[in-house]
């Protein structure tokens, strides 16, 4: 038994490699093959579970090693506790693997219908890992398919949780390929690249006369400087010097978009005229700068909570609107059960201490002369169905980040999740970190230009047209649902034939 569960351990571990930044694909497909062959193994339900949770603390583990990097940047808690952390939530994120393990082994007699199972149970741990107790949708299994030519254009119309559906059924299909199952190993691969086929009915965005310029500032400011209060100005003077330098002179140039980063004011934006009036120095009229920074309520004239915002202010100093994160971090803007975690030792990775208030969600924002933008910070961008207002759908989506925070494979891994937002509404993604990887993604997922980690910057680009509403736009998951209860239904004929 003992060795089935380190088998399973390992196999999850090799699935997570089909992430950025390894994008061994092939890897995910052979762990799912695996973790097939050894639920066939299996004997009881609960032995079931355990290898499929197993399963999970491997996959987790090794895919969010990068987390235990934050912890190295506070003085509150011991640094080695970040690893304790990464263990923890593998643990519990474990539990959906196992979900799904369990209920494919219950439901399915025969390896055909184990494999048809796991599909639509998969999903269902995907899916509830995406909202319960606020969700964790870092890195769907359909991730992987990324790289691979066809296949993230699917997203489009089934979403991620269809792209994970599609490597599980590429997965099964290889474990009956190893029963030497022909028929049937056949029959899946074929449904996995007719679904892949059928997304090239997409067209290109069509093209505008009058793009505007993006403007996307990078300026490497590392997190372990980033809130050096003696370092402010120079922070403030390296992106403004950054900003004007890629501008120029207004003269004969379009309106221009200028983005920075998450928290990249450390001033109380609302608070300081002068501030402001700073900023807004590097604009011609018609420019705007949209830019991460703290937003603080008062009562009685005391701070009592804050927010993490993005602004837009405009060639005259005016703020012209405010979006504030909704999708908060526990113990990274707010500290959860605060007394019970106060004991523990456990406090609020960002400096401060006061907790975050989150916004009210997808919001779209009109610009003057400029197409209206949609705003999401940070890992908001990891949840689909829930980065765009569906009643005030923008024309594009803005992401600043600080991704400075964490170990290096964080930052291809969340230039995944965005890009899989953009296909699945066919929107471009304008995404701004303070150490990379910022970048310029268009409708179709594909990254125009980007800034690799640790370099100092401008991107500049004209902003990609977006795409008409996709399927998934308009219906979100409903459209992957089918998919999951056809191979349910196979999968329970199948367990009733013993085939």
């Amino acid at each position: 038994m003992w060795a089935r569960l380190g088998l399973a351990t390992a196999a999850g571990g090799l699935a997570a490699l089909g992430f950025a930044p390894f994008d061994l694909w092939p890897l995910t497909i052979a762990a799912i093959a695996a973790l097939l062959a050894l639920l066939d193994a299996a004997r009881t339900r609960r032995g079931a579970f355990a290898t499929g949770w197993w399963f999970g603390v491997g996959h987790f583990f090794v895919g969010l090693t990068w987390i235990a990097h934050a912890f190295t940047y506070q003085d509150a808690m011991p640094a080695s506790l970040g690893w304790v952390a990464v263990g923890g939530l593998s643990m519990f994120l474990a539990l959906y693997p196992g979900l799904a393990a369990l209920l494919a082994w219950s439901a399915a007699r025969t390896p055909l219908a184990r494999a048809l199972m796991l599909v639509p149970a998969w999903m269902l741990g995907e899916w509830l890992r995406g909202w319960v107790l606020s969700g964790f949708a870092w890195n769907p299994l359909g991730g992987a398919w990324l790289t691979v030519p066809l296949m993230p254009d699917a997203a489009a119309w089934i979403g991620a949780l269809g792209l994970s559906a599609l490597i599980v059924l590429a997965g099964g299909a290889l474990r009956l390929a190893t029963l030497r199952r022909w028929r049937a190993a056949s029959a899946g691969t074929v449904a996995v690249v007719a679904i892949g086929l059928a997304t090239l009915t997409r067209g290109e965005p069509a093209p505008t006369a009058a793009a505007p310029m993006v403007y996307i500032v990078q300026p490497d400011i590392g997190q372990e400087e980033r809130w050096d209060p003696s370092a402010e100005e120079r922070h403030l003077a390296r992106q403004l010097a950054l900003t004007r330098a890629a501008l120029g002179t207004p003269a004969g140039r379009a309106p221009a978009l200028v983005i920075w980063s998450e928290s990249s004011i450390q001033g109380l934006v609302e608070d300081d005229p002068a501030l402001r009036s700073r900023l807004a120095s590097v604009l011609a009229p018609g420019d705007l700068l949209l830019f991460g920074g703290v937003a603080v309520q008062r009562r009685d004239g005391a701070m009592v909570s804050a927010t993490n915002s993005v602004f837009i202010l405009d060639a005259r100093a005016r703020l012209l609107g405010r979006y504030d994160k909704s999708h908060l971090v526990p113990l990274g803007e707010y500290v959860p059960a605060r007394g019970l975690m106060t004991a523990l030792g456990l406090a609020r990775l960002a400096p401060g201490d006061l907790d975050f208030l989150g916004g009210r969600g997808p919001t779209t924002f009109p610009l003057p002369d400029l197409p209206d933008v949609g705003i999401v910070i940070c890992y908001e961008i990891i949840f689909p169905h829930a980065v765009v207002d569906p009643e005030h759908r923008p024309a594009w989506l803005l992401q600043p980040s600080n991704d400075s925070w964490y170990g290096l494979s964080m930052q291809p891994q969340h230039l995944a999740q965005a890009r899989l937002r953009a296909i699945e509404e066919g929107l471009p993604v304008a995404r701004a970190t303070p150490t990379g990887i910022s970048a310029l993604i268009d409708a179709r997922g594909r990254v125009v230009r980007a800034l690799g980690p640790h370099a100092a910057g401008v991107i500049t680009a004209p902003l990609p047209p977006p795409l008409p509403p996709t399927p998934f736009a308009r219906f979100g998951h409903w459209t992957s649902f089918p998919l999951g209860l056809i191979l349910a239904a196979l999968g329970l004929w199948a367990s009733r034939r013993r085939i």
